[in-house]
Protein backbone atom coordinates (compact mmCIF):
# COMPACT_ATOMS: atom_id res chain seq x y z
CA UNK A 1 0.00 0.00 0.00
CA UNK A 2 1.22 3.44 -0.62
CA UNK A 3 2.28 4.92 2.52
CA UNK A 4 0.74 8.22 3.77
CA UNK A 5 0.31 10.53 6.96
CA UNK A 6 -2.21 10.40 9.89
CA UNK A 7 -3.73 13.76 10.36
CA UNK A 8 -6.00 16.40 8.59
CA UNK A 9 -5.18 16.70 4.89
CA UNK A 10 -6.21 20.27 2.89
CA UNK A 11 -7.07 18.65 -0.52
CA UNK A 12 -9.05 21.57 -1.57
CA UNK A 13 -9.86 25.18 -0.21
CA UNK A 14 -11.48 24.87 2.47
CA UNK A 15 -11.87 20.92 2.76
CA UNK A 16 -9.48 18.70 5.01
CA UNK A 17 -9.84 14.66 4.96
CA UNK A 18 -8.50 12.78 7.83
CA UNK A 19 -6.43 10.19 7.40
CA UNK A 20 -5.30 7.28 9.67
CA UNK A 21 -3.08 5.09 8.25
CA UNK A 22 -2.64 2.05 8.05
CA UNK A 23 -6.47 2.19 7.20
CA UNK A 24 -6.66 -1.35 8.22
CA UNK A 25 -9.62 -2.50 10.88
CA UNK A 26 -10.86 0.27 12.86
CA UNK A 27 -8.36 2.86 11.38
CA UNK A 28 -10.26 5.31 9.44
CA UNK A 29 -10.88 8.03 7.43
CA UNK A 30 -13.41 11.40 8.36
CA UNK A 31 -13.55 14.69 6.53
CA UNK A 32 -14.32 18.42 7.23
CA UNK A 33 -15.94 20.79 4.69
CA UNK A 34 -16.13 24.50 5.11
CA UNK A 35 -17.32 27.86 3.74
CA UNK A 36 -16.37 31.24 6.07
CA UNK A 37 -17.57 30.12 9.80
CA UNK A 38 -19.97 27.13 8.41
CA UNK A 39 -18.40 23.56 8.57
CA UNK A 40 -19.75 19.94 7.99
CA UNK A 41 -17.98 17.38 9.84
CA UNK A 42 -18.20 13.65 8.05
CA UNK A 43 -17.80 10.90 10.09
CA UNK A 44 -16.18 10.74 13.61
CA UNK A 45 -13.59 7.68 14.56
CA UNK A 46 -13.71 4.64 16.09
CA UNK A 47 -13.28 5.66 20.04
CA UNK A 48 -13.03 9.23 21.99
CA UNK A 49 -9.75 9.26 22.46
CA UNK A 50 -9.35 9.37 18.83
CA UNK A 51 -12.18 11.38 18.01
CA UNK A 52 -11.30 14.07 20.49
CA UNK A 53 -8.15 13.92 19.19
CA UNK A 54 -9.09 14.31 15.21
CA UNK A 55 -11.33 17.58 16.16
CA UNK A 56 -8.47 19.26 18.08
CA UNK A 57 -6.18 18.98 14.81
CA UNK A 58 -9.34 20.32 12.62
CA UNK A 59 -9.75 22.78 15.14
CA UNK A 60 -6.06 24.05 15.02
CA UNK A 61 -5.85 24.10 10.67
CA UNK A 62 -10.23 25.52 10.40
CA UNK A 63 -11.42 28.02 12.94
CA UNK A 64 -14.84 27.00 11.30
CA UNK A 65 -14.38 23.65 13.25
CA UNK A 66 -15.08 25.03 16.70
CA UNK A 67 -18.41 24.94 16.26
CA UNK A 68 -19.69 21.86 13.66
CA UNK A 69 -22.85 22.59 12.49
CA UNK A 70 -23.61 19.54 10.99
CA UNK A 71 -21.84 15.66 11.15
CA UNK A 72 -22.83 13.54 8.50
CA UNK A 73 -22.10 9.59 9.69
CA UNK A 74 -21.65 7.70 6.16
CA UNK A 75 -22.89 4.16 7.88
CA UNK A 76 -23.57 2.58 11.19
CA UNK A 77 -20.45 1.09 11.84
CA UNK A 78 -18.47 2.25 14.78
CA UNK A 79 -15.29 3.62 13.34
CA UNK A 80 -17.88 5.86 11.36
CA UNK A 81 -19.91 7.09 14.17
CA UNK A 82 -18.91 6.07 18.08
CA UNK A 83 -17.38 9.70 18.61
CA UNK A 84 -20.26 11.42 17.88
CA UNK A 85 -20.97 12.30 21.39
CA UNK A 86 -18.21 14.91 20.82
CA UNK A 87 -19.66 16.70 18.00
CA UNK A 88 -22.22 18.78 20.68
CA UNK A 89 -24.86 20.59 18.82
CA UNK A 90 -24.15 19.38 15.72
CA UNK A 91 -26.98 18.24 13.43
CA UNK A 92 -26.28 14.48 12.74
CA UNK A 93 -27.04 13.45 9.45
CA UNK A 94 -27.28 9.42 7.68
CA UNK A 95 -29.73 7.59 5.72
CA UNK A 96 -32.92 6.11 7.53
CA UNK A 97 -30.73 2.52 6.86
CA UNK A 98 -27.97 3.22 8.70
CA UNK A 99 -30.19 4.87 11.85
CA UNK A 100 -32.30 2.02 12.25
CA UNK A 101 -28.53 -0.03 11.82
CA UNK A 102 -26.24 2.22 14.54
CA UNK A 103 -27.69 0.55 17.47
CA UNK A 104 -26.85 -3.17 16.24
CA UNK A 105 -23.15 -3.22 17.34
CA UNK A 106 -23.06 -0.98 20.90
CA UNK A 107 -19.67 -0.63 21.89
CA UNK A 108 -20.61 -2.47 24.91
CA UNK A 109 -20.72 -5.16 22.61
CA UNK A 110 -17.28 -5.07 21.67
CA UNK A 111 -16.27 -4.26 25.14
CA UNK A 112 -18.21 -7.65 26.10
CA UNK A 113 -16.44 -9.52 23.01
CA UNK A 114 -12.69 -8.91 24.20
CA UNK A 115 -13.36 -9.31 27.50
CA UNK A 116 -14.70 -12.58 27.06
CA UNK A 117 -11.69 -13.09 24.31
CA UNK A 118 -10.08 -15.64 26.05
CA UNK A 119 -12.36 -17.75 26.47
CA UNK A 120 -13.42 -17.62 21.83
CA UNK A 121 -10.35 -19.32 21.23
CA UNK A 122 -8.93 -18.60 17.93
CA UNK A 123 -11.66 -16.02 16.87
CA UNK A 124 -11.01 -14.54 20.25
CA UNK A 125 -7.08 -13.62 19.40
CA UNK A 126 -8.37 -12.21 16.15
CA UNK A 127 -10.87 -9.85 17.82
CA UNK A 128 -7.80 -9.01 20.52
CA UNK A 129 -5.56 -8.27 17.71
CA UNK A 130 -7.59 -6.38 15.44
CA UNK A 131 -9.44 -4.24 17.78
CA UNK A 132 -7.59 -4.50 21.15
CA UNK A 133 -5.98 -0.94 20.28
CA UNK A 134 -9.06 1.36 21.11
CA UNK A 135 -11.45 1.87 23.97
CA UNK A 136 -15.00 1.49 24.03
CA UNK A 137 -15.19 2.88 27.01
CA UNK A 138 -17.58 5.42 27.85
CA UNK A 139 -18.93 5.74 24.63
CA UNK A 140 -22.33 6.58 24.39
CA UNK A 141 -23.80 5.92 20.85
CA UNK A 142 -25.66 9.56 19.61
CA UNK A 143 -28.41 8.61 16.99
CA UNK A 144 -28.80 10.94 14.03
CA UNK A 145 -30.86 13.36 14.23
CA UNK A 146 -32.17 13.91 10.72
CA UNK A 147 -32.41 11.28 8.26
CA UNK A 148 -33.30 10.33 4.45
CA UNK A 149 -33.48 8.35 1.71
CA UNK A 150 -31.91 8.16 -1.83
CA UNK A 151 -30.71 11.96 -2.04
CA UNK A 152 -29.98 14.71 0.05
CA UNK A 153 -28.54 18.48 -0.69
CA UNK A 154 -27.13 20.16 2.56
CA UNK A 155 -25.67 23.76 2.66
CA UNK A 156 -22.41 24.91 4.06
CA UNK A 157 -22.58 28.54 4.08
CA UNK A 158 -22.55 29.27 0.51
CA UNK A 159 -21.56 25.87 -0.89
CA UNK A 160 -23.84 22.67 -1.84
CA UNK A 161 -23.33 19.35 -0.06
CA UNK A 162 -25.01 16.40 -1.88
CA UNK A 163 -25.46 12.92 0.21
CA UNK A 164 -26.10 10.02 -1.74
CA UNK A 165 -27.37 6.88 -0.26
CA UNK A 166 -26.13 3.85 -2.40
CA UNK A 167 -26.45 1.40 0.03
CA UNK A 168 -27.28 -1.61 0.72
CA UNK A 169 -23.58 -2.76 0.35
CA UNK A 170 -21.20 -2.64 2.67
CA UNK A 171 -23.41 -1.89 5.24
CA UNK A 172 -27.37 -1.39 4.97
CA UNK A 173 -27.36 2.43 4.74
CA UNK A 174 -24.46 3.47 2.99
CA UNK A 175 -24.15 6.83 1.99
CA UNK A 176 -21.30 8.99 -0.32
CA UNK A 177 -20.32 12.82 0.41
CA UNK A 178 -20.26 14.51 -3.00
CA UNK A 179 -19.09 18.67 -3.36
CA UNK A 180 -19.63 18.79 -6.58
CA UNK A 181 -17.68 22.78 -6.67
CA UNK A 182 -14.69 20.79 -5.90
CA UNK A 183 -14.87 17.18 -7.28
CA UNK A 184 -14.72 15.27 -4.25
CA UNK A 185 -16.26 12.41 -2.96
CA UNK A 186 -16.00 11.24 0.41
CA UNK A 187 -17.24 7.41 -0.02
CA UNK A 188 -17.25 5.93 3.33
CA UNK A 189 -16.75 2.51 3.47
CA UNK A 190 -17.50 1.73 0.05
CA UNK A 191 -14.21 2.35 -0.70
CA UNK A 192 -11.44 0.45 1.28
CA UNK A 193 -8.17 1.89 -0.73
CA UNK A 194 -5.65 -0.75 -0.87
CA UNK A 195 -7.54 -3.26 1.67
CA UNK A 196 -9.96 -5.84 1.26
CA UNK A 197 -13.57 -4.28 1.47
CA UNK A 198 -16.03 -6.31 3.94
CA UNK A 199 -19.69 -7.29 2.49
CA UNK A 200 -21.51 -7.07 6.08
CA UNK A 201 -24.75 -6.05 3.93
CA UNK A 202 -24.83 -6.79 0.02
CA UNK A 203 -25.63 -7.77 -2.07
CA UNK A 204 -22.30 -7.77 -4.02
CA UNK A 205 -24.43 -6.29 -7.58
CA UNK A 206 -25.82 -3.32 -5.10
CA UNK A 207 -21.71 -3.03 -4.23
CA UNK A 208 -20.86 -2.77 -8.41
CA UNK A 209 -23.62 -0.44 -8.99
CA UNK A 210 -22.46 1.91 -6.16
CA UNK A 211 -18.69 2.11 -7.65
CA UNK A 212 -20.55 3.11 -10.66
CA UNK A 213 -22.81 5.83 -9.11
CA UNK A 214 -19.88 7.21 -7.68
CA UNK A 215 -17.44 6.83 -11.24
CA UNK A 216 -20.35 8.74 -12.66
CA UNK A 217 -20.22 11.44 -10.35
CA UNK A 218 -16.68 12.38 -12.24
CA UNK A 219 -14.38 13.00 -9.02
CA UNK A 220 -10.98 14.09 -9.06
CA UNK A 221 -10.80 13.86 -5.19
CA UNK A 222 -11.55 10.30 -3.72
CA UNK A 223 -11.38 10.33 -0.01
CA UNK A 224 -11.64 6.55 0.75
CA UNK A 225 -13.31 5.36 4.11
CA UNK A 226 -10.08 3.25 4.47
CA UNK A 227 -6.99 4.52 3.06
CA UNK A 228 -4.74 6.76 1.12
CA UNK A 229 -6.44 9.18 -0.52
CA UNK A 230 -6.80 8.69 -4.45
CA UNK A 231 -8.68 9.83 -7.56
CA UNK A 232 -11.06 7.40 -9.20
CA UNK A 233 -8.90 4.66 -9.86
CA UNK A 234 -9.32 3.35 -6.76
CA UNK A 235 -13.17 3.11 -7.42
CA UNK A 236 -12.37 1.27 -10.61
CA UNK A 237 -10.40 -1.22 -8.60
CA UNK A 238 -12.69 -2.04 -6.10
CA UNK A 239 -15.49 -2.49 -8.97
CA UNK A 240 -12.89 -4.66 -10.29
CA UNK A 241 -12.31 -6.79 -6.92
CA UNK A 242 -16.30 -7.70 -6.79
CA UNK A 243 -16.21 -8.44 -10.63
CA UNK A 244 -13.07 -10.93 -9.96
CA UNK A 245 -15.10 -12.74 -6.40
CA UNK A 246 -18.17 -13.04 -8.37
CA UNK A 247 -16.62 -14.93 -11.55
CA UNK A 248 -14.35 -16.90 -9.31
CA UNK A 249 -16.35 -17.47 -6.40
CA UNK A 250 -19.79 -18.38 -7.86
CA UNK A 251 -18.25 -21.79 -9.29
CA UNK A 252 -16.59 -22.66 -6.48
CA UNK A 253 -19.39 -22.62 -4.03
CA UNK A 254 -21.81 -23.80 -6.42
CA UNK A 255 -20.09 -26.74 -6.93
CA UNK A 256 -19.90 -27.22 -3.07
CA UNK A 257 -17.03 -25.39 -1.64
CA UNK A 258 -17.57 -23.71 1.35
CA UNK A 259 -16.78 -20.28 2.31
CA UNK A 260 -13.85 -20.87 3.93
CA UNK A 261 -12.58 -23.35 1.43
CA UNK A 262 -13.65 -21.27 -1.67
CA UNK A 263 -11.42 -18.34 -0.01
CA UNK A 264 -8.38 -20.51 0.82
CA UNK A 265 -8.41 -21.56 -3.14
CA UNK A 266 -8.24 -17.53 -3.91
CA UNK A 267 -6.22 -16.38 -0.94
CA UNK A 268 -2.86 -16.76 -3.64
CA UNK A 269 -5.12 -14.63 -6.66
CA UNK A 270 -4.49 -10.84 -7.89
CA UNK A 271 -5.49 -9.29 -4.69
CA UNK A 272 -2.90 -10.60 -2.19
CA UNK A 273 -0.83 -7.96 -1.91
CA UNK A 274 -4.35 -6.40 -0.48
CA UNK A 275 -4.14 -5.92 3.30
CA UNK A 276 -6.83 -7.17 5.58
CA UNK A 277 -7.08 -10.71 3.44
CA UNK A 278 -8.72 -12.88 5.99
CA UNK A 279 -12.20 -11.10 4.90
CA UNK A 280 -12.47 -12.52 1.72
CA UNK A 281 -14.07 -15.52 3.76
CA UNK A 282 -16.92 -12.87 4.41
CA UNK A 283 -16.74 -11.62 1.14
CA UNK A 284 -17.36 -15.39 -0.06
CA UNK A 285 -20.51 -15.84 2.71
CA UNK A 286 -22.47 -12.57 1.32
CA UNK A 287 -22.11 -14.28 -2.00
CA UNK A 288 -23.27 -17.33 -0.85
CA UNK A 289 -26.19 -16.00 0.70
CA UNK A 290 -27.01 -13.90 -2.78
CA UNK A 291 -26.38 -17.27 -4.75
CA UNK A 292 -29.28 -18.28 -2.37
CA UNK A 293 -27.08 -21.04 -0.13
CA UNK A 294 -27.75 -19.33 3.06
CA UNK A 295 -24.49 -20.17 4.83
CA UNK A 296 -24.73 -19.47 8.57
CA UNK A 297 -23.80 -15.97 9.38
CA UNK A 298 -23.86 -15.20 12.79
CA UNK A 299 -20.90 -13.21 14.25
CA UNK A 300 -18.49 -15.96 15.64
CA UNK A 301 -18.62 -18.15 11.83
CA UNK A 302 -17.52 -14.88 10.31
CA UNK A 303 -14.80 -14.02 12.56
CA UNK A 304 -13.80 -17.56 13.41
CA UNK A 305 -13.97 -18.06 9.55
CA UNK A 306 -11.93 -14.81 9.56
CA UNK A 307 -9.46 -15.81 12.16
CA UNK A 308 -8.58 -19.67 10.50
CA UNK A 309 -7.86 -17.75 7.18
CA UNK A 310 -5.67 -15.26 8.89
CA UNK A 311 -3.77 -17.79 10.77
CA UNK A 312 -3.17 -20.05 7.73
CA UNK A 313 -1.53 -16.70 5.86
Amino acid sequence: MTSYQRGAHEIADGTWAYLQPDGGWGWSNAGLVTDGDASLLVDTLFDLELTARMLSELRAVAPAAASIGTLVNTHANGDHCYGNQLVTGAEIVASTASAREMGDVPPAMLAALLSAAPDLGAAGAFLRDIFGGFTFAGIEVVPPTTTFDDELTLRVGGREVHLLELGPAHTQGDVVVHLPDQGVVFTGDLVFHGGHPIVWAGPVAHWIAACDRILALEPSIVVPGHGPLSDQQCVKDQRSYFEWLVAEGTPRLAGGMTPLDAARDLAGGPYLGWGEGERLVVNLIALARDLGLAPPDDVLTLFGGMATLAAER
